[in-house]
C-alpha cells in the first residue's frame, strides 16, 4: 500500500479532501498504481513547530 505524508498547515475539510484527491491522482499517474492503493495522511503542523533556514517559521512569517 503506498503511502504519501503531507506535513503543512491546519487546512479546511474541502481543502484537504482536494490535496488528498490530487495526490492520489498524480502519484497514481506517475507510478500506473490504481488509486484505490494510495493511502494519504495530513499532519497539521504548527509555524511554531518548523525551522526554516535556521529559525522558527513563526517568527520568519512575522518579519513579511
Amino acid at each position: 500500500m503506498p503511502t504519501i505524508f503531507f506535513y503543512g498547515p491546519r487546512l479546511e475539510k474541502e481543502k484537504k479532501k482536494e490535496l488528498i484527491q490530487k495526490f492520489t491522482a498524480a502519484a497514481a499517474e506517475a507510478t500506473g498504481i490504481n488509486p484505490a492503493a494510495f493511502v494519504v495522511y495530513l499532519r497539521e503542523v504548527e509555524a511554531s513547530q518548523v525551522g526554516v533556514g535556521g529559525e522558527l517559521l513563526e517568527e520568519k512569517q512575522k518579519k513579511g
